[in-house]
């Protein structure tokens, strides 16, 4: 029974991050004049900066605790998860359009999943079979207005694209794994610790950035840029990301997988919002789709869960 409540609260964790994840992708309509790229740069430096401060009091255990091996490894997640997975997808975006971008990292869930069921005493694949099936579905319905409205897509835009879910997929795999292997550093430790190092790694990315931009904006533009990238650096990065980490260390790979749905689900309940509409018959059925695909994931699970219990 505490192993079930574990997972149950693990699973509310992945949705409340998916929640809050979701806003990343209303803040560009919230300042329009600034580039994506400006905005990932001034976010992740927020990151930083918040993250060195509450980590702060744990810096010197840490720093006993943890091994070059491990600060590699934060150094690597840094980078596909954050730096180098967003220039991927911003560049996606610009070159290959908005649906085909969307499309492509659609396939998370998928792929993540499949993935995790490599992993030893995993859920066989077989039972996560209906699952993928409906998560899909679900994607291959949003996906068919995009389909109807091509854009410019581009080879080199598909590339990235394809480039950008790798990236996040190894994030994904790589920080579970380490989790799981890492008790001596809690989850929300581990989360600031990826934060400072993300932070130092936007410091090398702004210095091209600012030479980049054109610097045309005010100074009521500089005030909102800074506060919608501080909010969106505590609420996405330092309390997305600690549920993030808290779940990934209480739930299989193969489920986290199907929790990234929530983020996409999110994403499009505050577009609805924003623009003050209701979904189409498309959106609204991939949202059921999806949604089934989640609930027939975690059913695949439970029986699992409920056997370790039984043995634990």
């Amino acid at each position: 029974m505490h192993q079930e409540n574990k997972s149950r609260l693990g699973m509310l964790a992945g949705i409340a991050a998916g929640a809050l994840w979701g806003l990343v992708f209303l803040a560009p309509a919230l300042i329009p004049a600034f580039q994506p790229l400006e905005l990932s740069v001034g976010r992740y430096l927020a990151y930083g900066l918040i993250a060195a401060v509450l980590v702060a009091p744990s810096w010197r255990r840490l720093l006993r605790t943890l091994t070059w091996r491990e600060w590699r490894g934060l150094i690597w997640l840094s980078l596909t998860g954050n730096i180098v997975y967003y220039v991927l997808l911003a560049s996606a975006v610009q070159t290959g359009g908005v649906a085909m971008t969307s499309m492509v990292i659609g396939l998370l869930p998928l792929v993540v999943t499949l993935v995790g069921s490599r992993d030893r005493h995993a859920v066989p694949l077989r039972k996560l079979i209906p699952s993928l099936l409906l998560s899909a579905g679900g994607l291959a319905c949003i996906s068919w207005q995009s389909l109807a409205h091509p854009g410019h897509a581009s080879l080199l835009g598909l590339l990235c694209a394809l480039a950008a879910l790798l990236s996040w997929t190894v994030y994904a795999v790589g920080n579970s794994r380490w989790l799981g292997r890492l008790r001596s550093v809690s989850a929300q430790e581990w989360n600031l610790l990826t934060g400072v190092v993300t932070g130092a790694a936007a410091l090398l990315l702004a210095i091209p950035v600012a030479l980049a931009a054109p610097g045309t904006h005010g100074g009521t533009a500089w005030l909102q840029f800074a506060g919608v990238a501080t909010g969106v650096a505590l609420l996405c990065s330092v309390v997305g990301n600690g549920l993030w980490n808290h779940a990934s260390r209480v739930l299989p790979l193969t489920l986290m997988g199907q929790m990234i749905v929530f983020e996409f689900l999110f994403a499009l309940l505050y577009g609805y919002l924003w623009e003050q509409r209701w979904p189409t018959l498309a959106e609204a059925a991939a949202t059921l789709l999806l949604l089934a695909g989640v609930a027939a994931c975690a059913a695949a699970h439970r029986p699992q869960r409920a056997a370790n219990a039984a043995t634990a």
